[in-house]
């Protein structure tokens, strides 16, 4: 017989509703041994937060430094560019619209804890690293292999990466859904979750539409960019987009992408290069999501959220998410250092994020890849311009 298998996606909601629905009717030892798992998870999460950006940063620095050239260099600026922007977007937007969302509703904040809501024990798991020194040190690691042509550090970087990458996908990812559920049967518990909900229920809904701009915006500049209909060069990205809708995975659509990226008249060098690349390399729909999700989770819990410091947030979390493992949750999971070093967020509020982010993941993911089409006639009609030269 077959064994049944669960997607991530489902494992997360039903976690979700597992909680609120438990939240209410578990007493309270049982909501303190899920608080108990959930202690030791997160100190446990913390401790692979540097490890995270070490493991997958430096090979991917590693790797874009190697191959240095015109090409190779364009096509990184335009996408960490069009990355930036679509967070930037996504934080104009949400600074202007969340604020009345959620004052209608409510914070974390405004409830407070029952005083006996703590562990029956804790495991202290200290870092071997601050975020910012493991990223300082990727980047030197990095850059030093690529133009030393070290292949002994590179290997080792290699498989440090396959190690990080299978603890994310072996033990963090697996256990997710546990910590999830544990965090909104405690938010249940306490009386945070409806407030929650809530919230989020219309920040989704913004965050749709954004997606959909983002897209627009894309293709309205590639098309000024090679003079042709931005619509018709949208609507030729469709069939990589539900795609991406249906794999949640950048890889596995690549050759859909490809293919279709061709259909838009770009060379076939040119598509090789900048396709799989971009897959890796472009976000824009992966920050648009995170910073929206993030800007909400500093609003409801009263954390500061002022333009230079999301700024800081953006530039930084735009490298880290280059590395993001090809798994679902990939990019939240490589977005989580950023997230607590500069924007402050404890266990509870990174839980929230990975939650809400691998609910849209699918859309993400479809937001990127068809991006992707738009950067690859960018760079065409650049490479194009500069040979006729």
């Amino acid at each position: 017989m077959k064994t049944l298998r669960i997607g991530l996606l489902p494992r997360i909601l039903i976690a979700i509703v597992l909680g609120i629905m438990l939240g209410n009717l578990l007493t309270l030892p049982l909501v303190r041994l899920f608080v108990t798992f959930n202690s030791i998870f997160s100190q446990f999460l913390g401790f692979m937060v540097p490890l995270i950006i070490v493991g997958l940063v430096t090979p991917a620095i590693a790797d874009i430094g190697h191959g240095a050239g015109k090409l190779l260099l364009a096509t990184v600026a335009v996408a960490y560019a069009d990355t930036v922007l679509a967070g930037l977007l996504s934080y104009g937007t949400g600074s202007f619209f969340f604020p009345g969302m959620i004052s209608g509703v409510g914070g974390i904040a405004d409830v407070s804890k029952p005083e006996n809501m703590t562990p029956f024990f804790e495991i202290k798991i200290p870092a071997l690293l601050d975020v910012m020194s493991a990223l300082v040190l990727s980047f030197m690691m990095g850059l030093g292999i690529a133009f030393s042509k070290g292949r002994v550090l590179r290997g080792a970087f290699q498989e440090f990466h396959d190690i990080v990458a299978g603890v994310i996908t072996k033990v963090l990812i697996p256990l997710l859904p546990i910590y999830i559920f544990g965090i909104f049967l405690e938010m249940t518990f306490t009386g945070q979750a409806f407030h929650i909900v809530m919230v989020f229920a219309q920040i989704i809904i913004v965050i749709f539409v954004l997606h959909t701009f983002v897209l627009l915006y894309e293709f309205l500049i590639a098309g000024a960019v090679v003079k042709k209909n931005p619509l018709r060069l949208l609507l030729n990205m469709l069939p990589a987009y539900f795609t991406a809708l249906g794999t949640s995975s950048s890889a596995a659509t690549i050759p859909v992408t490809l293919e279709q990226t061709r259909k838009n008249g770009v060379s076939e060098d040119i598509a090789g290069f900048t396709v799989p690349l971009c897959a890796t390399i472009h976000m824009s729909g992966s920050m648009m999501k995170i910073t929206a999700c993030a800007l909400t989770v500093c609003l409801m819990s009263g954390l500061p959220h002022n333009f230079g410091l999301f700024l800081n947030f953006m530039l930084v979390l735009a490298v880290c998410m280059v590395a993001g493992p090809g798994v679902p949750g990939g990019a939240i999971m490589a977005a989580l250092g950023p997230l607590a070093s500069i924007l402050g967020f404890d266990a509870e509020q990174q839980a929230l994020m990975i939650a809400l982010y691998i609910a849209m993941d699918s859309f993400g993911t479809a937001c990127n890849v068809t991006g992707d089409g738009a950067i690859a006639l960018v760079i065409d009609k650049w490479f194009q311009v500069r040979s006729d030269k």
